[in-house]
């Protein structure tokens, strides 16, 4: 078990998400990055399913209160042990009254602390994962809070095979798809699409990430009744800016979606800072443009 000392801006439990229900309109939710969350687990020797603690830029202290292996990747936070640093995106002993402490990451969001045998939180919906749109999954990590570890063990810890494309720069580019309204735009917002460097904005967060730049035109006012939305949707409100839909996107939306970011370019999406560039580039020959 470990002891929640302080839980910074958020920290929520989080695995691979509750998939199976979005017919009754809940979404799957999991980690912002699933790379880094993946990392984590196999540093550990964890099973794929097992929950990690996914940290907003840093602040999480941590009591042990048992002996534990522990490793934290994602967004690079300093993590001490005791006071002592101790190695970023490597396997950890603490013994039991060890307090664990991560501090501002230098860029990058969300880092996760996956311990061998996983957080065993009770899980809703045969998930662990907090899904802070609809509230579904077990609460964000409170001080004071006391969290079971599991038994959820795969194997032998695992070197790390790379540290997963995190970096300070401050731009990204995003491969998309066309999406199912795509024709709701006129031609000329289509190419500002893939041709405009986009500004992230302050107003990001698991749900989604708001861009801003020139306006995006519709053919003609229409409206579109509600739809389903596929993570990395790119929907476009009356105001002309982009939003895309990151790990706890809403199961529908009321907005025309005018294309898909491809599901693995989301984590640098995901990771990335307000005021970072933003670029979009059609897929790769062989796929629709």
């Amino acid at each position: 078990m470990i002891r929640v000392l302080a839980s910074g801006l958020l920290a929520t439990t989080q695995d691979l998400g509750r998939s199976g229900w979005g017919h009754l309109g809940v979404p799957r939710s999991g980690p912002a990055d699933p790379s880094s969350h993946h990392l984590a687990n196999r540093l550990v020797g964890n099973a794929i399913q097992a929950a990690t603690v996914e940290i907003l830029r840093g602040g999480l202290t941590v009591e042990f209160l048992e002996p534990a292996l522990f490793a934290v990747a994602g967004a690079p936070v300093g993590a001490r042990v005791d006071g002592v640093p101790v190695a970023y995106g490597a396997t950890v002993w603490a013994r039991a009254g060890a307090v664990l402490s991560l501090a501002v990451p230098p860029f990058g969001l969300w880092s996760y602390l996956a311990v061998r045998g996983g957080f065993d939180v009770e899980p809703q919906l045969g998930s662990r994962s907090v899904d802070t749109l609809s509230g579904i999954g077990p609460p964000p990590l409170a001080q004071g809070q006391v969290v079971p570890i599991g038994d959820l063990v795969a194997g032998s810890p695992a070197a790390a095979d790379g540290l997963i494309g995190l970096s300070d720069r401050r731009d990204v580019e995003l491969r998309v798809s066309p999406g199912p309204r795509h024709e709701w735009f006129t031609r000329q917002a289509r190419e500002l699409l893939v041709t405009t460097e986009w500004t992230l904005s302050a107003d990001t967060n698991r749900i989604a990430a708001r861009l801003t730049g020139p306006e995006l035109a519709f053919v003609e006012p229409r409206q579109l009744p509600t739809e389903g939305l596929q993570i990395g949707s790119i929907q476009v409100p009356p105001s002309g800016q982009p939003i895309v839909h990151l790990a706890n996107h809403p199961p529908t939306g009321g907005y025309p979606v005018i294309a898909v970011v491809d599901e693995p370019d989301l984590p640098m999406l995901a990771q990335s800072l307000p005021g970072t560039v933003v670029r979009f580039a059609r897929g790769a020959p062989g796929r629709r443009a």
